[in-house]
């Protein structure tokens, strides 16, 4: 079996120098430091140079790339924005549904269930291969589940999710959308002030569903409430929320202040000021701060006009506009962290934790981390954190 040796190791929560890491059928059996054991007899070693082996970064929020979006009904969509997410780090992601008509959301439901559900049983029958010093073209980001983010958001903060297909915070939509999406959808964005939504909130945590409070126009009293009701994490946390003030904080005074949840934010240095960036890092800490990218189609691709969801974006200079409104973005979560790193002035390993074990808590699944029996799906990074290559059940992702 392999056993794959670097400069260092972050699990992210530990540095450990001059590392191995031996890994089996896809998940990791043991790490040591060569300074401490050699490596163990009748292993293979595959040398990954003077670098860094990180976790695979998680990402919560994700709409496309590759010039495609996660909602398109093409076969050649996802497996094309998963080559790319790996490229960049991304080793499982959620793909992020936008509001559009609710037949049109049902149908991508369906398609994304599936997709999860091949994926799964692919990986039951054909396991990861013994040796894994190879690159394979199947290795690529996994979906895990889906996030709703829209319909049941504010008029008010709706950014550019189209007005005319924003629905009411109520039980029986919920459950249509449950339904179609076969029980995957792990992660729901909502404003907490709409009428129903704490009644929502509610039925939606109790199916494991993290409840996240977004494109939302409500007071610090409100989303109290709805984290007394289940809500525990925050969707691009400043953007598309009623503003901070000195008097009435609030959802932004909610969400920096409140231990009990976890925030996500946009770091590509145009959503937010670095300044911006910096203080909900400092505020929230580096366990409960989480990094995504809310990419777009256009992420990795020219300028131009793609599309997000049912709506068009037109995308220059790193800007994905919409209606004159920022839509999306074209971050790739291994910059995600380098900006992260640099703005809030981190060092390495905890960005590097922001965007790998906090997002996966975040979900409650057992990915961000490399320790002892978990998934050997893990990056390897220079010192500026670049990814050099990206391994996803003990095999090398395909450039």
């Amino acid at each position: 079996m392999p056993a794959f040796t670097a400069a260092r190791l972050l699990t992210p929560h530990q540095i450990i120098e001059q590392p191995w890491v031996l890994v089996d059928q896809g998940h990791i059996t043991e790490i040591a430091s060569r300074d401490v054991r050699p490596l163990p007899a009748g292993t293979s070693p595959v040398d990954l140079g003077p670098h860094v082996v990180a976790p695979g970064y998680v990402d919560l929020h994700i709409h496309g790339g590759a010039g495609y979006d996660v909602m398109d009904d093409t076969p050649e969509a996802l497996p094309a924005i998963e080559r790319l997410l790996a490229l960049h780090g991304v080793t499982s992601y959620f793909p992020t549904t936008v509001t559009a008509p609710l037949d049109l959301t049902l149908r991508a439901l369906e398609r994304l269930a599936l997709a999860i559900e091949a994926r799964e049983q692919a990986r039951e029958k054909n396991p990861p291969a013994k040796l894994a010093n190879a690159q394979s073209p199947g290795a690529r980001a996994r979906p895990l589940g889906i996030h709703l983010e829209g319909p049941f958001i504010s008029h008010a903060r709706r950014g550019v999710h189209p007005p005319a297909h924003l629905l009411p915070p109520k039980l029986e939509t919920f459950e249509r959308l449950w339904q179609a999406a076969r029980g995957h959808i792990r992660m729901m964005t909502i404003a907490p002030e709409l009428e129903g939504a704490l009644e929502l909130i509610g039925a939606a945590a109790a199916r494991g569903v993290c409840v996240s409070v977004g494109h939302s126009d409500a007071d610090f009293s409100s989303v109290q409430r709805a984290v007394d009701a289940g809500a525990r994490h925050a969707t691009h946390t400043f953007n598309a929320m009623r503003p901070l003030a000195h008097r009435e904080p609030g959802i932004v005074g909610a969400v920096l202040t409140d231990s009990r949840m976890t925030a996500d934010l946009i770091a590509d240095g145009i959503h937010l000021d670095p300044a911006i960036v910096k203080l909900i890092a400092h505020a929230k800490g580096p366990d409960q701060t989480v990094l995504i990218t809310d990419a777009t189609a256009a992420t990795g691709m020219p300028d131009g006009r793609y599309r997000l969801g049912s709506m068009e974006v037109d995308v220059k200079e790193g800007r994905c506009i919409s209606e004159g409104k920022l839509a999306g973005s074209v971050l790739t979560m291994d910059r995600a962290v380098r900006n992260l790193a640099l703005f809030a002035e981190w060092e390495l390993p905890l960005a590097v934790g922001a965007a790998s074990r906090n997002p996966a808590r975040v979900v409650n699944i057992n990915k961000g981390v490399l320790a002892p029996g978990a998934d050997a799906d893990f990056i390897v990074l220079d010192d500026e954190g670049h990814v050099l290559r990206t391994f996803i059940g003990g095999v090398e992702c395909a450039k």
